[in-house]
């Protein structure tokens, strides 16, 4: 191995060799403790200790590394307290997920490590989104990202890359290939020679280096991370190293020919580097034994002091009190003045308002910027408030769902434009494992608010007019809104985008242009989680949202009964207190929405109602809501799917109970 020291100090180079030696006598210590049953599980980074200690070591404390399985050496270089690294491993309190997490499936946002979660890559487009945040505030930062090579088969690593590159985002994409994903070697998992391939096709610059060697880790990021200060833009770096344990510790490698692990074997980073130094006589052998006493007994206090936490203990009030971080909502008072606007303008208006109050809310999606959205909704924001703060995207939900989170986690705000709801799904990971779970796994926020255009009665079949709230409501850490007035989306969407919580706001495109009422012209917010009361009455109670409350509306009109309406206003929070109080009142209780039936939220609503409310209802209660197939085109079949046509004759069965 050829080391260059040119440019680095002898006590440079001996500082680099004990953060490299660190993280290799703390796994050799957790392989024991994993023999002995005080830790669950591991993942090796035997051979590769020379990426994370070089990447680490040449990025600036205040820059942003994000991690994955092999990069114990990026949190011991960042000088986390080895006690609580430990109290991680072992699932307690005192770690960085009050024992919610295992492993490396953490960060620390007091040493700016942002942690992975298991499917390999939705780390990237969270580090655009960092990488965003710092270009925006004008700071000259770089941020690092590691995948491994398999990782890259990921659609989350093309998305990433190509926003990096056409935003020109100061951020490195640290390839780590160590010859196996896993079990599977990389001749079955593409078809090229080098990563290299990978930088033209993007136009992003690209390096191949040998990930062993430290120097040549260390000193490559250091040049590559100035220079990207100065001029922003991505960089593909590729590490070739190798793995020497299994993928994690109980899949052995069995799998290795023998001959390739002697080949690396001789390859070790760790004491080739050693080698080194010693024969540059900046290291004896004696020095060797002397650091390496130093760093083991730093690792048993850290233990010593680790086993001496207490075991997690259960409480189920702090589990839910930890889902969300910290709002108070404080309420802004809608002021007399008003103007007639439809659903369309008041959340635009909503929009406007926020992007006036934060300056640091950002607009992003497809088609956002001069054409003003395809429901015009952002149209003038360009103008207005600039292309940095009014973004398109390319298309790639999960790329940009990605980069909201990457956003919040540098402070800024961001309000994502699904073009339509439907295709939230090619994003639905981002969402349901990363911004819901964030601030419950390690304490980071995701201040961002995704804007789903959803619903049929326009015709547009079964790809642009589905409602798939209910996707979402099983998701814990989650919250939804589903206004069904302009008064109502102009006052949530404020709230939401003040939140800081990750809220998916429901816009009913039918109502867009189809509805309008006097709307307070300053700005005003309302609580997430209230319901409120359409329509009193005594003899029956229908619970709906969205359009459900204008049909409810409407055939209510054609019965002499005192029927009352409640339109829920946000499903996550559900308000179950103005339901409880109305079945009390009228016994009686339809769900209406224009999801399908199986598995909408109806079904949650009736079973807490029969679970809550049994002794007060006077009969059973009925669901009434889209037919269990996906949405059709025809007008015809679509006014047959939908429930409304089915509504009047379930509420007649209702009321003849």
């Amino acid at each position: 191995m050829d080391f260059d020291p040119k440019g680095l100090s002898n006590p440079k180079l001996l500082q680099l060799y004990r953060s490299l030696l660190k993280p290799r006598l703390i796994e050799d210590r957790m392989l024991i403790l994993l023999r002995q049953g005080k830790i669950s599980k591991w993942f090796s980074a035997y051979g590769q200790e020379a990426i994370s200690v070089g990447c680490a070591e040449a990025m600036k404390p205040d820059e942003h590394i994000l991690t994955m399985h092999r990069n114990l050496g990026v949190f011991t270089s960042r000088k986390v307290p080895l006690d609580r690294l430990f109290a991680q491993f072992q699932g307690k309190m005192e770690g960085f997920s009050k024992g919610r997490e295992r492993s490396f499936h953490f960060g620390s946002k007091d040493h700016n490590i942002v942690g992975m979660i298991s499917h390999l890559g939705p780390q990237l487009a969270v580090a655009t989104g960092i990488g965003l945040g710092e270009k925006l505030s004008k700071k000259k930062r770089a941020t690092l990202v590691f995948t491994g090579e398999g990782g890259t088969s990921e659609g989350d690593f093309h998305e990433a890359l190509n926003v990096a590159s056409v935003w020109e985002l100061p951020v490195i994409f640290f390839i780590e290939n160590n010859g196996y994903g896993l079990s599977t070697p990389t001749h079955q998992q593409y078809r090229f020679d080098t990563f290299l391939r990978k930088g033209p096709a993007y136009g992003i610059e690209a390096i191949r280096i040998d990930g062993n060697n430290i120097l040549e880790v260390y000193k490559t990021i250091n040049h590559i991370s100035e220079d990207i200060r100065k001029r922003p833009r991505p960089f593909i770096v590729e590490g070739v190293t190798f793995r020497m344990r299994g993928h994690e510790e109980a899949s052995g490698i069995k799998y290795v020919p023998k001959e390739l692990l002697d080949e690396w074997a001789a390859k070790d980073p760790i004491a080739c580097f050693e080698d080194y130094l010693i024969k540059k006589k900046t290291l004896t052998k004696k020095k060797a034994e002397s650091i390496r006493v130093q760093i083991k007994k730093e690792i048993e206090n850290g233990l010593i002091k680790a086993f001496g936490y207490e075991q997690v203990e259960s409480d189920t009030e702090r589990e839910f009190d930890d889902l969300f971080a910290p709002f108070k909502f404080k309420a802004v008072n809608p002021k007399p003045k008003t103007q007639k606007r439809r659903l369309v303008d008041a959340i635009s208006d909503g929009l406007d308002e926020s992007m006036e109050k934060h300056d640091d809310l950002i607009l992003m999606g497809q088609d956002i910027a001069e054409y003003g959205g395809v429901f015009k909704v952002t149209e003038g924001f360009l103008k207005k408030y600039g292309k940095e703060r009014v973004r398109n995207t390319p298309l790639c939900e999960s790329a940009i769902l990605g980069a909201g989170l990457g956003l919040s986690v540098k402070n800024f705000r961001s309000v994502i434009e699904m073009q339509f709801a439907d295709f939230v799904s090619s994003g639905f990971n981002q969402i349901v494992n990363n911004l819901a779970k964030v601030y419950w796994r390690w304490g980071q926020n995701a201040n961002v608010v995704i804007r789903m255009p959803t619903g049929a009665g326009v015709g547009a079949g079964p790809f642009h007019s589905q409602s798939n709230e209910a996707w979402f409501f099983h998701v814990p850490g989650l919250k939804i809104v589903y206004p069904a007035t302009p008064f109502y989306a102009k006052g949530l969407i404020n709230s939401a985008i003040d939140d800081p919580n990750p809220v998916l706001y429901f816009e009913h495109k039918a109502l867009y242009r189809s509805i309008e009422e006097e709307v307070p012209e300053a700005r005003y917010t309302l609580e997430i989680g209230r319901g409120r009361i359409v329509n009193e009455g005594d003899e029956a109670t229908i619970v709906t949202y969205g359009a459900g409350v204008h049909w409810a509306t409407d055939v209510v009109k054609e019965f002499g009964a005192s029927i009352e309406i409640i339109d829920l206003v946000s499903l996550l929070p559900w308000d179950k207190e103005i339901v409880r109080e109305s079945v009390e009142k009228t016994g009686k209780l339809l769900v209406l929405h224009e999801d399908t039936l199986t598995g909408g939220i109806g079904g949650e609503i009736s079973a807490w109602v029969s679970e809550n409310c049994f002794e007060e209802l006077d009969a059973p209660i009925i669901r009434v809501a889209s037919l269990d197939t996906p949405v059709p085109f025809a007008l015809s079949l679509e006014r047959n799917f939908l429930p409304v046509s089915r509504l009047k004759s379930k509420l007649e069965e209702l009321l003849a109970y």
